[in-house]
């Protein structure tokens, strides 16, 4: 695990026993600090019996405290550990916080640090597999893979690739990121920031601002807020690097918004000294994520596509743009009113199939624009959708919608699916 001489003898809380949660007491405790776990389920506390204390850091008196470390599950606009934490001048901070005080002890090393609406995975993944392919030591982690304080360090030379998330970067304070990539900036999680627009391109921006004058800063996008961004930047005399759009003939990398990825992670990768030559082997060898347009299987000539990530409209608009003839399954939990970007491909979709609890809403808005079925759940949307592809049709799973009415996150969603799909391949044997 990555742990820091500098905790030893430092009281923490952590609040939140999920995976994060766990991997932050372990090296904390493995440091020599001074720990205070809870979560609100007893089964979570269990392991910490007789280990360190237990007990709620709302109700605890935190002065002398070098930090609440918590999940970037908790809303800071909301949860009254943020101003409790306050009122003792205590910071609440996240794993990545800690990843960033533990550096100065790790083998000389590099960080590459992406952020952005849609795209993060892939983009992460991307530049882990092309640093991997090419021989340099690397992870990846934060919002992907094993939490990065449960990881060995690496040995020097090494980069660590992660994936951070609005959340993540409201919780870090000195992460001085080697190159640092924001990929775009569409409406997501604004019930976090009080449905201020701004406020969520601003926590995206902190990224930058923690960030060395000379270390490399990278734009993939062509929204108004990422344009605002990189103009400060300007302002301030630190030019940025335009990722522009490049094709990799990847079937994994297919589409628009991929041809942005790709691009994004060659120049990361090309600012950390790999050879063009290593980048274009490792666009061409790259096979993707589980449940980002993800391939599950061809029957009778129809593709099923495994898109469950797309949680958003704006997520869910790349992966319309990307196929044609789609027998399209959306919905579950809306995060935002309409279509959104969805609406411009629209002439891609062949007929819909609505899910969920945003279901009704989607079939009235699809209705006399495309062939529209309220199939209520994965299951029968994929039945009907089977029954009506013909050769050459894409059946793509890509909600538009997070998870959370229906499964417990995108990832079951997804699995879901997959299972379904079989279904229907050992049906067609």
């Amino acid at each position: 695990m990555i742990t820091s001489p500098a905790w030893k003898d430092k009281k923490y809380a952590v609040l939140g026993l999920a995976r994060s949660g766990r991997a932050t007491v372990e090296a904390l405790l493995a440091a020599g600090a001074d720990v205070l776990v809870w979560d609100d389920r007893e089964e979570a506390r269990e392991p910490y019996n007789g280990r360190c204390a237990i007990g709620d850091p709302l109700e605890a008196d935190l002065a002398g405290f070098a930090g609440v470390v918590v999940s970037p599950g908790v809303p800071l606009n909301t949860h009254p550990i943020k101003p409790h934490a306050d009122s003792f001048g205590v910071p609440v901070i996240g794993d990545i916080e800690l990843f960033a005080q533990a550096r100065e002890n790790l083998p000389p090393h590099k960080v590459v640090g992406i952020t952005g609406t849609n795209g993060k995975s892939t983009t992460t993944a991307l530049v882990h597999h092309i640093l991997k392919t090419a021989a340099v030591p690397t992870t990846m982690g934060g919002n992907i893979g094993l939490p990065i304080l449960e990881q060995e360090p690496l040995p020097e030379g090494g980069v660590y690739v992660l994936e951070l998330s609005s959340y993540q970067i409201d919780l870090t304070f000195s992460l001085d990121c080697d190159v640092a990539v924001l990929l775009n900036i569409t409406p997501d999680h604004l019930d976090r920031y009080d449905g201020d627009m701004n406020a969520y391109a601003e926590a995206k921006a902190r990224l930058f601002d923690l960030q060395s004058e000379e270390h490399t800063k990278i734009f993939a996008g062509n929204d108004i807020y990422s344009d605002a961004i990189a103009d400060t930047l300007r302002d301030e005399a630190e030019e940025p690097i335009f990722a522009y759009p490049r094709a990799t003939g990847s079937p994994a990398l297919s589409g628009p918004h991929n041809a942005q990825n790709a691009s994004a992670a060659a120049h990361a990768c090309e600012a950390l000294g790999v050879s063009d030559a290593d980048i274009e082997h490792g666009l061409s060898s790259y096979t993707g994520l589980p449940h980002r347009m993800e391939r599950v299987s061809e029957i009778f000539g129809v593709a099923y596509v495994n898109d469950s990530k797309g949680t958003n409209t704006a997520a869910s608009a790349p992966a319309l743009a990307a196929f044609d003839n789609i027998h399209w399954i959306l919905g579950g939990l809306a995060k935002e009113p309409g279509l959104g970007e969805c609406e411009a491909e629209l002439g891609h979709v062949k007929a819909a199939y609505t899910i969920g609890k945003a279901g009704p809403d989607f079939a009235a808005l699809l209705e006399g624009r495309v062939p529209v079925e309220q199939c209520e759940t994965l299951d029968r949307a994929v039945t009907s959708a089977a029954a009506k592809a013909e050769a050459g049709d894409t059946v793509l799973l890509s909600p538009a919608c997070a998870s959370f009415d229906q499964y417990i996150d995108f990832e079951k969603r997804g699995e879901h699916f997959r299972e379904l799909v079989e279904a229907q391949r050992e049906k067609a044997q």
